[in-house]
């Protein structure tokens, strides 16, 4: 028996592991915190990445474990949430692709207007939710906390136990690719990392169209399946 609950916490770390760490990328995110972090110091965006890492944590766990119960209470499908998600997603991208660069002078007020209580009240907010955790992760840990459930209590225990774990070594993950993403960038250079951010904006921009999309087109098939929209001939 207790061979068989380590078998299905190992496995279940693996699943959970895999299936959420592409989804969530914090390398492909990190420039994008660095973006929207402009002009705020070391130190606070060591807090902030910490603060990320950590709501992240809670609100996937929260997806995983009662995602579908709350969404079934409140009447809400998933191809809603992708949908509303997704635009959020889409007009955070906008605003990051859009802005102009600062100059010297503009830098140095932005430093000083960052502050770590600034940095607190932006933690989850559009820092996490979208950017960080988006919609796309929401659904998936949904139907990864499905997946995970078992008839018997044991190995349900033993299955969540395993993709709670998981959802911390992520969480470690995206911690230390936010906290050292400045490092990481500056090979590249002040220029390249301009280009870098812009590019990586778009690709933001591009994904959260790519949700509503989805949602779209779920609520559309599903609507197709009910009756309630014409089928051309």
């Amino acid at each position: 028996m207790t061979l068989e609950l380590l078998g299905a916490f190992g496995k279940s770390f693996l699943f959970v592991f895999a299936a959420l760490l592409p989804i969530l990328n914090p390398a492909a995110t990190a420039p994008i915190f660095l973006g929207l972090t402009e002009g705020a110091s070391a130190s606070t965006r060591t807090l902030l990445a910490r603060r990320i890492a950590r709501n992240m944590f809670w609100l996937m766990l929260g997806a995983m474990l009662v995602g579908s119960y709350v969404l079934d209470f409140f009447g809400i499908s998933l191809p809603i949430v992708r949908v509303g998600g997704g635009m959020i997603v889409a007009a955070t991208a906008w605003r990051l692709l859009t802005a102009t660069q600062a100059t010297v002078d503009s830098r140095t007020e932005l430093a000083e207007s960052f502050t770590p209580d600034m940095a607190r009240r932006q933690a989850f907010y559009p820092l996490t939710f979208p950017v960080s955790c988006g919609p796309g992760s929401i659904a998936a840990a949904i139907t990864v906390g499905v997946s995970l459930a078992d008839a018997r209590l044991s190995l349900s225990l033993a299955r969540m136990g395993g993709g709670v774990v998981a959802l911390l070594a992520v969480g470690v993950l995206m911690y230390l690719a936010f906290r050292y993403a400045q490092q990481l960038l500056k090979p590249l250079g002040e220029a390249g990392s301009v280009i870098f951010l812009r590019l990586s904006a778009f690709i933001l921009l591009c994904l959260g169209v790519q949700i509503v999309w989805d949602g779209v087109y779920e609520l559309g098939v599903g609507m197709l399946r009910d009756g309630l929209l014409p089928v051309s001939a």
